[in-house]
């Protein structure tokens, strides 16, 4: 539908493996925001956890200065990852109203695959896309971050550890595709990482 705003729900991991590159990590997260003011249609909420139960959400109204401020004010504590925590998060929201797409942002994972694929088979009945943005190598990342991608029909792109242009080109990539959807995700960019995440999504 023309003009119809679209929900985006962009997940930070924030615990103690990625204090190296938070300070980068928050910066390049303006583009995210910045895309989502200049699409004018696209609605964002926040997400992150970090310690050993500290998960955390914004509004869907905040603004993207709102939402820049809030990641700033915030610092890694050690802990375990909570990633099917944001997951069973983003299928409550979609129950209340279309979520386009799930971005996760993160460099490990250390829960049960399992119950991880299970959520992610909930929200594919949604049609909500995860998005999985891989820092560094972590064999066991990879290999459920992919499964996720694959359940929901979304992407998993690796990136390597601190490179503030593929984090950058990765986040302005999803954010056009959860604006204007695939087509212009097409017609705005054409980069390699962008070309990884649209392969993903033909499948």
């Amino acid at each position: 539908m023309p003009g119809r705003t679209q929900r985006l729900i962009f997940a930070m991991d924030a615990t103690a493996s990625r204090a190296p590159t938070w300070d980068l990590a928050c910066s390049l997260h303006a583009e995210l925001f910045g895309a989502a003011r200049d699409s004018g249609n696209l609605a964002v909420q926040l997400v992150y956890f970090r310690g050993l139960a500290d998960f955390h959400h914004s509004t869907w109204n905040a603004t993207p200065d709102a939402l820049l401020a809030t990641m700033l004010g915030v610092g890694c504590l050690g802990g375990r990852t909570q990633i099917v925590r944001v997951i069973e998060h983003a299928e409550r929201e979609a129950a209340q109203a279309p979520v386009r797409a799930l971005v996760l942002v993160g460099d490990s994972f250390e829960e049960d695959p399992s119950a991880a694929a299970a959520a992610a088979g909930r929200l594919a009945l949604y049609g909500l896309r995860m998005f999985l943005f891989q820092e560094g190598a972590d064999a066991t990342a990879a290999r459920v971050f992919a499964n996720l991608a694959r359940i929901t029909g979304g992407a998993h792109v690796p990136f390597r550890a601190g490179s503030a242009d593929e984090l950058r080109e990765l986040l302005r990539a999803v954010a056009t595709y959860a604006a204007q959807g695939r087509a212009g995700l097409e017609r705005t960019l054409a980069s390699p990482l962008a070309n990884r995440l649209l392969e993903q999504l033909d499948r």
